[in-house]
């Protein structure tokens, strides 16, 4: 987003893992950044690192995105801060243990779908008045691999919302295209943060140092913030060189 003005930037689930990496990354490239989440302590260790480290500043804004009325008044009190939001990036999401169809549970899947897709909604209903005012404005969705490619591994759940993640992503900018705002569906595949530790089987050291690292999307994060404004990435499509998933379809041939 190349502009000589203050750039403000809305992360969602910024207290670990991807959240986290694309406010450092972001922050670094001089944004202002809101990193939100639901656990305070986490969101002030993250907004205490990013500030000692010179660059953008950070602030914490404790939040539960699944709570609609909480989201609208998280986007009013950044805009009567700041003025203005010119990146929104919905990083905040869960998966459960219990994901297969024999075990899933009701209050699982509403977990699942009231973050991971009613969440990403509200957040990006809550900051599309200010973006639209501003004639500029991004948003940065962040589903899976698991929104492209269906697996066993990540359950109906988690599959089905980050599908639909990505519909409403490609939705997003059919509509707002004309309004000069665009957003993009950020996918990754495998990716150690500590969501892997609600899996069923926890994947070892060895495997997790094979995966995508937080960081390496928390650059991708920066780049797609940092193209100009006639550019739109819709879709970004990422995965470690060792994905586990072609190598157990090579190793069934």
């Amino acid at each position: 987003m190349a502009n000589d003005k203050k750039r403000v930037a809305w992360v969602t689930g910024g207290g670990s893992g991807i959240g986290q990496a694309g406010a450092e990354a972001l922050a670094a490239d001089g944004w202002t950044v809101i990193v939100s989440g639901r656990r305070k302590d986490a969101l002030e260790a993250v907004v205490s690192g990013i500030n000692s480290k010179g660059g953008g500043k950070a602030e914490a804004l404790v939040l539960d995105v699944s709570q609609a009325a909480d989201v609208e008044a998280a986007a009013q009190r950044i805009l009567a801060a700041h003025g203005r939001i010119d990146l929104l990036v919905n990083s905040a999401g869960v998966n459960v243990p219990k994901r297969s169809w024999e075990d899933m549970e009701i209050s699982g899947w509403d977990k699942l779908v009231e973050i991971n897709l009613n969440g990403v909604l509200y957040c990006m209903r809550a900051v599309l008045p200010a973006m639209r005012a501003q004639k500029d404005g991004c948003i940065i969705n962040v589903a899976s691999w698991a929104g492209r490619h269906v697996s066993k591994m990540p359950g109906p759940a988690y599959t089905t919302t980050k599908h639909a993640v990505l519909a409403l992503t490609h939705s997003f900018n059919m509509d707002e295209c004309v309004n000069g705002l665009r957003a993009c569906c950020l996918s990754p595949a495998e990716v150690a943060t500590p969501i892997l530790k609600l899996r069923p089987v926890v994947p070892t050291e060895e495997e997790q140092a094979r995966m995508l690292q937080p960081e390496d999307l928390g650059r991708t994060i920066a780049f797609v913030a940092g193209m100009p404004p006639h550019v739109c990435v819709n879709e970004i499509l990422i995965s470690p060189t060792w994905n586990r998933s072609f190598v157990a379809m090579a190793q069934n041939r």
